[in-house]
């Protein structure tokens, strides 16, 4: 018989040994709130725990993927923030970039530059730094996607190849061996047993002469299975010079070896021509949104970037819990001409085997995770100056290296029937060298340093269900952030330095609570992050798109509120089974220096300290749905940490409409900044804009309005 979510279906135990163990009630709002595409948001679900997927709602797993109620039920077990997004809350939109699939999740805070260009951070992860990742582990399916240094961009995720999204934020994601002060966001693709269906094919299209095609076909045969999915995503975008080409290839290949051990390999294939169009002025952000700057045309920038990657998890049932062994290599070519010609070629490799179990100890429930990380990377870093996009004379020839090893435990002891009490720490130890060759007329002098850290970073919490859909905890963790290369090697006009910053360290309180009762939903956490040797960026010459600079600063104090609630309003309104609800996103931004020298308890630059998100959502049994959308910042983010310049704040109206077939064809409309507000998505933070003559060339516009529109057939 089927199980409903609030019990942890026991079927399931074979692939989430744990999180079944563990008992737990999952509350509804382990999932945002604001998806009324998807009919199950918010209500009762029930899994049935073998078979095929009968519906989006309905889905088995296999032991190296459990399924979507399993691994629903397994982030909510955690002690602490976390979220879960599952695929089919966006599958009903333009989800282009990773701002599409998490803009509804409390806390994590994601604005768009340029195509797939962004700023992703959580708990002000990264916070002054407006490319790639740092402070955030991405993770595919559970297994790193970041690069051995820490580094990591948005290039290999497709929102159309997920089934599912887990947030864990801070120290929350020690169950993956991360304790970086973001957290993780792991993106969990389908599998043949997972997929909403065994077949998919959608195009969809619209503004700025977006084509979008993708595909999907999985099969299951006996003991083996396979899923192959693609994406082909033409556009010219908002502003001049951004023109998006990519393209991506997703497979999983699974065979059941032997009852109780399944082995899969993941697949990936990510190609992707990105023109850039700059950064500008606040005026010409303002009046002028759509053109590029001058430095970008003439130096032609852009981002092309090639990744390949191969995964592998073997999963063991034991006795007792169950044994994942990891392994993974990316290969990655980027070619990147902005200030220079930047043109790289890395590898990164790891394994990382990991054991979870619930057992009795003395009487009482004890669930454990073990776990053991070791990776490793190269990348081949040379530069050349800038001829219109090709290469001149070269200026770089350098070699970046990276290793990682790290131990991991995590365990819950529940000495009452609704109280488990968390502890866990990570030992780790991560090295950074830096060999510059020199030999070149513009560089003829070698250069080599290294840098190794080390630490322990501790956690301790408590979590309580009182009721069956309620929990609250508390929990202090310890992060420690080593610098990527990014930080290490800084450039300049002249020459590319190695800065031997310190790791930044911090300690991390929260509490909250999540959970539903009757019609009233809510997820609500309050935290504050004390943090020493903290990396800030900022941009040394703006509108030269030159890497921005990092330097360690002494003390800083992060705190805010991660808040969404939701509230069915009404039910049956024209017929059985329709549904009209509200649901109010609130993440509120306290990020300070703390007694700086420079810069006293000035707010650190780049993020708004408010940033809202209203949805009303209706819902209808054939399948229509409607849901017009306000997100508001009331007030827009410094430019620079000196506070002197701060952007305007803006309110972005939007609507999404569509119907879902009983025959598998789904209609969708997407419409955003319906009013066409002229607004700053993002900033390149400097550190005083009052002494740069005529301003900072800083900022990176938001589109304008726009309407995406696409048909998926599911069979």
């Amino acid at each position: 018989m089927p199980f409903r979510l609030w019990a942890v279906p026991r079927a399931a135990l074979s692939s989430t040994l744990l999180a079944a163990g563990l008992g737990l009630a999952a509350p509804a709002l382990a999932e945002p709130l604001a998806s009324p595409e998807s009919a199950t948001t918010l209500s009762e679900i029930s899994v049935s725990g073998t078979g095929r997927p009968s519906g989006p709602s309905e889905t088995a797993g296999s032991l190296t993927v459990p399924s979507v109620a399993a691994q629903r039920a397994a982030v909510n077990a955690t002690v602490g923030s976390v979220a879960f997004v599952d695929a089919t809350t966006f599958q009903n939109r333009y989800a282009n970039t990773v701002r599409d699939v998490l803009k509804d999740v409390p806390g994590v805070f994601v604005q768009e530059r340029y195509g797939q260009e962004m700023r992703l951070s959580i708990r002000g992860s990264g916070i002054a730094r407006g490319f790639h990742v740092r402070g955030i582990e991405l993770l595919q399916d559970g297994i790193p996607l970041n690069l051995a240094d820490g580094s990591g961009d948005f290039y290999q995720i497709d929102p159309l190849s997920l089934r599912s999204v887990e947030v864990y934020k801070g120290g929350n994601a020690l169950t993956f061996g991360t304790t970086t002060l973001g957290g993780a966001v792991n993106f969990v693709t389908p599998t043949a047993y997972t997929a909403l269906a065994p077949n998919i094919v959608r195009i969809d299209g619209g503004s700025f002469n977006t084509v979008r095609e993708h595909f999907q076909v999985s099969r299951i045969s006996g003991p083996a299975d396979f899923l192959i999915s693609g994406t082909a995503t033409n556009s010219d975008g908002f502003r001049d010079h951004e023109t998006q080409r990519t393209r991506n290839v997703n497979a999983n290949f699974g065979y059941r070896l032997a009852p109780g051990v399944e082995t899969r390999f993941t697949l990936g294939f990510y190609d992707t021509d990105q023109k850039l169009p700059g950064s500008l002025s606040l005026f010409d952000a303002l009046n002028n949104p759509r053109i590029a700057n001058p430095a970008a045309i003439s130096g032609n920038q852009s981002r092309k970037v090639t990744t390949e990657r191969i995964a592998n998890r073997t999963s063991f049932e034991l006795e007792v819990g169950r044994l994942d062994i990891d392994s993974w290599a990316i290969h990655k070519n980027l070619y990147h001409p902005i200030f220079q010609v930047i043109d790289q070629d890395g590898w990164t490799y790891g394994v990382a085997p990991r054991w979870a179990g619930t057992f009795d100890l003395g009487g009482y429930r004890n669930d454990l995770i073990l776990g053991l990380r070791a990776f490793a990377g190269i990348n081949d870093a040379r530069q050349f100056v800038n001829v219109a996009g090709l290469r001149g004379a070269q200026t770089l020839n350098a070699r970046q290296s990276a290793s990682n090893y790290e131990a991991y435990a995590e365990n819950r002891f529940w000495f009452l029937p609704d109280v488990a009490l968390m502890t866990g720490a990570k030992l780790f130890s991560s090295n950074r060298t830096y060999s510059d060759k020199g030999g070149l007329p513009a560089n003829p002098t070698a250069r080599f340093a290294t840098v190794t850290y080390e630490g322990i970073n501790p956690k301790l919490g408590l979590l309580w269900q009182p009721l069956p859909e309620i929990q609250v905890f508390a929990d202090v963790t310890r992060s420690r952030d080593v610098p990527d290369f990014s930080d290490l090697a800084q450039t300049n006009l002249l020459r590319t330095t190695f800065v031997p910053l310190a790791a930044q360290r911090a300690w991390t309180y929260e509490a909250g609570s999540r959970g539903r009762i009757d019609r009233l939903a809510w997820d609500v956490t309050l935290y504050r992050a004390e943090i020493r040797d903290a990396l800030i960026n900022f941009t040394p010459n703006p509108g030269l798109n030159i890497p921005a600079a990092t330097f360690n600063a002494s003390r800083t104090r992060h705190q805010g509120i991660e808040a969404a609630v939701t509230l069915d309003l009404a039910t049956d309104l024209t017929g059985v089974g329709d549904r009209l609800s509200v649901t109010q996103v609130w993440t509120h931004n306290d990020f300070r220096f703390v007694g700086d020298p420079v810069f006293g308890n000035n707010r650190i630059a780049g993020v708004p300290v408010d940033v809202l998100r209203t949805v009303l959502g209706y819902r209808h049994p054939s399948g229509f749905y409607l849901a017009p959308a306000l997100d508001w910042v009331p007030q827009g983010a410094f430019a620079d940490h000196a506070n002197t310049l701060k952007v305007p704040g803006y309110a972005l109206l939007g609507l999404q409409t569509g119907i879902d077939f009983v025959n598998g064809v789904s209609l969708f409309v997407d419409a955003r900044n319906l009013t066409d507000e002229r607004y700053v998505s993002d900033i390149a933070v400097v550190t005083n804009a009052a002494t740069v003559a005529g301003g900072p060339a800083a900022f990176f516009p938001g589109n304008g309005r726009s309407v995406f529109g696409g048909v998926r057939a599911s069979f």
